[in-house]
């Protein structure tokens, strides 16, 4: 049914990968600087090959993830001994895709999600593949420090610039992340996470709910707490999809969030706010798990539209058929195949 689809781009999405480990955020020739290697995109650009199986090229991922923080422990070190508190001095977000240094230009980078991002798949591979992404003593050592550096930032109430990285705020998205690594790795006999950080986390995201922030209502962003993290309850769920399908959603993707500027078509900024391709697959990846094949296959065929030979953009400029330069979109391409795969996986099953 997709097979030829879903095999086009995995080629796709594989040609992003560097020798490393590590993908690139989009097209390695881009003048944008997605070439570099993101944190957080690598944890959703590596999901698909879970899904498919491919555990050869999740755990080479990994590996590259942890050696970035290996080879910034005594960053680490110095975070847990005396909590950050300049932009710098946190985790960087982004890094070389090769040399794994951190890129100092100024930038968003407190980023407390990818890190949590991060400790959620680990414990969640570690769980199902014993010993395959904590392979070694030094990989162990330094995920236990990342448990640290969290807690050390009192992430539950600490301002950062998220998903977007954007505004320093305290984003439900990030507090969401990193209760789902927390409660992840905590699940894991080689790591120790102290109850009270989990617990604080949960309290301070059902205070934030719905909303993703005190200046944002709603927020694309806000579905990473349904799927993957799945730290909201039923009624938490069917309110956020609800917000974000009415305030959010158009034809051709998801807005992340109301007069967002970000390639806004309009000169000044304001309402014309670019629809992003990867919203649609995650509401289809979210519906299919939620039973709704309908509306599973609905968003899935609207992809199927703006998809393009070099593969799914990032976004596409409002109401227009115009994508930017950042095709494809390794995030947006990682989705795009799960919600492929998943959908036809219940539809195979269906009709045995």
């Amino acid at each position: 049914m997709y097979d030829n689809l879903i095999s086009q781009h995995v080629s796709i999405l594989k040609g992003l990968q560097y020798d490393s480990g590590l993908f690139a955020a989009s097209d390695k020739s881009v003048s944008t600087g997605y070439d570099k290697s993101w944190l957080r995109d690598n944890f959703y650009e590596c999901l698909a090959f879970e899904v498919l199986g491919d555990w050869e090229t999740v755990e080479k991922t990994y590996a590259a993830l942890l050696s970035v923080f290996l080879k910034h422990e005594s960053k680490i070190d110095w975070a847990i001994a005396h909590k950050p508190h300049e932009r710098w001095q946190y985790i960087h977000a982004r890094v070389h895709p090769e040399t794994f240094e951190e890129f100092w230009d100024e930038w968003g980078n407190k980023q407390n999600d990818a890190v949590g991002c991060i400790l959620f798949r680990i414990g969640e591979l570690e769980r199902h593949r014993q010993g395959s992404i904590l392979s070694s003593e030094s990989f162990i050592r330094i995920t236990q420090k990342l448990v640290h550096y969290l807690g050390r930032l009192e992430y539950w109430h600490d301002k950062d610039s998220g998903i977007w990285e954007e505004d320093e705020e305290i984003h439900s998205s990030s507090v969401g992340a990193c209760v789902a690594g927390l409660e992840a790795v905590a699940a894991l006999p080689e790591i120790e996470v102290d109850p009270e950080v989990i617990r604080l986390g949960k309290e301070s995201l059902n205070v934030l709910l719905p909303r993703e922030s005190k200046k944002k209502f709603v927020d694309l962003a806000l579905l990473s707490l349904i799927w993957p993290y799945n730290v909201v309850s039923d009624e938490q769920r069917d309110v956020i999809l609800e917000n974000v399908e009415y305030l959010l959603l158009k034809r051709r993707g998801v807005i992340r969030y109301k007069n967002d500027y970000y390639y806004n078509k309009n000169p000044d900024g304001y309402s014309e706010e670019a629809e992003w391709t990867f919203g649609l697959a995650w509401l289809a990846i979210i519906y299919e798990r939620m039973g709704d094949m309908k509306k599973a296959k609905f968003f899935v065929d609207q992809l199927i539209t703006l998809d393009t030979p070099k593969g799914l953009p990032e976004l596409y400029y409002s109401n227009t058929d115009k994508p930017n330069e950042n095709t494809p979109l390794g995030w947006a391409e990682s989705l795009f195949i799960i919600a492929l795969y998943n959908l036809q996986e219940k539809l195979i099953a269906s009709k045995e």
